[in-house]
């Protein structure tokens, strides 16, 4: 590694915090608004379970493009092959993939306003929002983390953002599944109606959009 900071990972660095700490803005707005059922601690035992993983690998993530910008021993260094003029392209595509994603996470969370929440909360229905990306994915939030995680492995090609990826793509569809049979069993027709012309995290086209996806 040259001795100049890699600017991929900083770009990537301040779009990973700057998503979090809208995640903890949005945290204390909803404990305040609903102290009772706030929807940030889980209630569900699978949820309490996936919550053990997570919130390591999401520090995980907030911290290893921050050491691979600022470290040059492995395992957090970047591996030299990725600073080569063609991957390094790809990396620069990659960071600024990742602050679309940041742009767009932003919209979602607005177009969702109190009925945000970071964990399944029984015994309390939300409004269901069917507008924006949401007319097409029914989980444009993890979609996005998805993508933005899988920019960051692009960004910072180490082993360790390798492992946390997997991790925390694995956790998403868990997440997702698991908020589906609630939003089933809280919504009923309507959102049965709803995930019928929708895709989980990509858009469905044509003929397909009206076949109902198996849970």
């Amino acid at each position: 590694m040259n001795e100049v900071m890699d600017l991929p990972p900083a770009v990537l660095t301040a779009t990973i915090w700057t998503y979090w700490l809208c995640v903890g803005v949005m945290i204390g707005r909803v404990r305040r608004k609903h102290r009772k059922h706030s929807g940030v601690v889980p209630k569900q035992r699978l949820e309490r379970l996936m919550w053990l993983v997570w919130v390591p690998v999401v520090v995980a993530w907030i911290a290893l493009p921050y050491l691979a910008a600022t470290r040059t021993s492995e395992p957090w260094a970047i591996p030299q092959f990725a600073v080569e003029p063609v991957y390094a392209v790809l990396r620069w595509a990659a960071a600024a993939v990742g602050l679309v994603c940041l742009a767009l996470s932003v919209e979602c969370w607005l177009r969702m306003g109190d009925s945000w929440r970071m964990a399944v909360t029984p015994g309390q229905t939300t409004k269901l929002v069917t507008s924006g990306l949401y007319a097409h994915i029914r989980h444009p939030i993890y979609a996005l983390s998805i993508l933005l995680m899988l920019c960051s492995v692009i960004v910072v090609p180490t082993a360790p953002m390798f492992v946390i990826a997997a991790i925390h793509i694995a956790l998403m569809v868990m997440k997702a599944r698991n908020e589906e049979a609630f939003l089933l069993n809280a919504h009923g027709e309507t959102y049965a109606r709803y995930r019928a012309r929708t895709g989980r995290f990509f858009p469905r086209f044509g003929a397909h959009a009206l076949d109902r996806e198996r849970p």
